[in-house]
């Protein structure tokens, strides 16, 4: 992903470096990541428990939806009370996304629904409450401090993109220096061996879910920090999208394993290639097919490498000479 990233971003600087590497470009690149970076994070999550979360995006705006109608009946009554009310309204936001997630989980975890035909079965009922809500209408306001934060930037880096590094830090610890995240891992990898090993399969599934949906509920304050405006269909190409960022990231699709850093890169590398897309004045349908594109060749290199690499840890282990 490294590789790609470089190569994204020298093949569009060197074909049209006025636009492309002005600091306006540069700017939007890491204003736009992050919402989207954030879902695959919480994507990520899903997949390395041996699974997958098509609600997310679904619960971002949920999220979003919630935070601007609280922000306008307190408004209604109050406008000083509804702007000191933000951090409680960013607060309930989230809290929505975790609930959601804890519904995903209990029907995964606890049902023993596939987590593919619970989590589609939950992206349609969030959807459908969504347009119930707004009456299929854009809601329009949030708090203040939601635009000024979506508008501040430290030494020319946007608080938001800010956020999305904290998170991927944060959530990169939990996977790899804690104990919830080395049972995600073991679920994903191997469920009979995690089941014989005295995991609860069910608490780690509804503690992954959560997670992913309080990331979710995270995602839907980026959306009105970005633009204070909240729909019940934002977003709708994000679903596929950030599965094939937490894919080219390095999760493994059958669940055991998963890169955080991976998943950044990757992020910045779709988000490199919309921006030049949109430089050299190219469609989204040829940038949704330059998408899978990089997909495949990804997968095409994971495939050849990942063998020989695997060859050679055995070799290395066996004390075996290696090529």
């Amino acid at each position: 992903m490294v590789l790609v990233f470089v190569a994204s971003f020298t093949l569009f600087a060197a074909l049209n470096p006025r636009v492309f590497l002005g600091p306006i470009n540069l700017q939007n690149i890491m204003v736009s990541a992050p919402e989207v970076g954030v879902i695959a994070v919480a994507m990520t999550l899903a997949m390395l428990t041996g699974g997958i979360d098509l609600s997310l995006v679904s619960i971002a705006n949920l999220s979003a939806i919630t935070m601007s109608t609280m922000y306008t009946a307190l408004g209604a009554s109050s406008p000083g009370l509804a702007e000191s009310m933000a951090v409680p309204i960013l607060l309930a936001g989230i809290m929505v996304g975790v609930l959601c997630g804890l519904l995903n989980g209990v029907l995964i975890g606890v049902v023993g629904i596939t987590p593919i035909l619970a989590t589609l079965g939950t992206m349609q009922i969030l959807n459908g409450l969504a347009i119930v809500w707004t009456g299929g209408s854009t809601l329009y306001g949030a708090p203040s401090g939601f635009v000024t934060f979506g508008k501040t930037a430290v030494a020319t880096i946007p608080m938001l993109f800010i956020v999305f590094l904290a998170v991927a830090i944060s959530i990169a610890i939990m996977i790899n220096r804690t104990a919830l995240g080395r049972k995600m891992e073991l679920q994903g990898a191997n469920p009979v061996a995690a089941l014989f090993s005295g995991i609860r399969s069910a608490k780690v599934l509804l503690g992954s879910y959560a997670i992913g949906g309080g990331l979710a509920g995270l995602a839907g304050f980026l959306f009105l920090a970005r633009n204070p405006t909240a729909s019940a269909d934002y977003g709708t190409s994000y679903v596929l999208l950030v599965i094939v960022i937490a894919v080219l990231g390095g999760a493994n699709p059958n669940g055991g394993f998963a890169s955080v850093a991976g998943v950044v890169l990757a992020t910045l590398t779709l988000q490199v290639v919309s921006s030049g897309f949109t430089a050299l004045r190219l469609s989204t349908y040829q940038y949704a097919i330059a998408q899978g594109v990089i997909l495949i060749t990804v997968m095409i290199v994971d495939a050849i490498t990942w063998p020989k690499l695997r060859r050679g840890k055995k070799r290395i282990a066996s004390g075996a000479p290696t090529k």
